[in-house]
């Protein structure tokens, strides 16, 4: 077992995609040294950009591995502690599908929501909330994709949880805490109550909690 100094640190602001990691690494049982940060932490913990000079989190360091994509760190995290069925090998079912959501969920999903976010909640007055709205919309049309894959599957790929669900779910979540959950439909917003009500999900959102509540830092959202 690793001292608690060489665990791997998961830096990360509350209700951001970094839950994406701390989500898996509650369903892989890896343990991580959890920081939260002010959002955004470019401005309001400048000391970050020596750490992670994008600014931008979250950010995974492990050893001498910096890593700052959430699906990617998901990932990684879910195989730390050895071969785990939260992935789906090549050879097995559905394997291109699972690499497949697994970037869908970011490249195609969060982008949007990150792009309404900054203009027509974070930034107003600039006469950029119709871009902002546009790419809310943009968001919900592509979310036809999980809408269709979920029809008649319970999980997304190799029929049980994987690191594709946390990384599509969280873009769900997101939806919902940011007022776009009138874009999901039905079937994804069952899907996204049965993922919300795994023990993994809720200990990640309380590990974040605790952390956020120590370190004397709100919620941006």
């Amino acid at each position: 077992m690793k001292t608690e100094q060489n665990l791997p640190i998961l830096y990360t602001c509350g209700a951001s995609r970094g839950l994406r990691a701390s989500w898996a690494a509650q369903e892989a049982g890896v343990a991580i040294d959890l920081r939260i940060l002010p959002f955004p932490p470019r401005f309001l913990a400048p000391e970050y950009l020596e750490i992670n000079p994008l600014g931008t989190i979250p950010m995974l360091i492990d050893g001498d591995s910096h890593m700052t994509e959430s699906c990617a760190i998901a990932h990684y995290l879910a195989v730390k502690g050895g071969p785990s069925d939260l992935v789906v090998m090549p050879g097995e079912k559905d394997y291109a599908e699972y690499l497949d959501f697994t970037y869908h969920a970011d490249a195609t999903l969060t982008f949007p929501q990150t792009v309404f976010l900054r203009y027509a909640r974070f930034e107003t007055g600039k006469g950029l909330e119709e871009a902002g709205l546009a790419y809310a919309r943009w968001f919900g049309a592509r979310l036809i994709k999980v809408e269709k894959r979920l029809e008649g599957r319970e999980y997304l790929c190799a029929d049980r949880f994987t690191v594709a669900d946390i990384c599509v779910g969280f873009a769900l979540h997101l939806a919902r805490l940011i007022g776009l959950e009138d874009y999901i439909s039905p079937r994804a917003l069952a899907y996204l109550e049965m993922l919300t009500a795994r023990p993994g999900f809720i200990a990640a959102l309380a590990s974040e909690e605790r952390a956020a509540e120590a370190a004397g830092i709100a919620s941006a959202i």
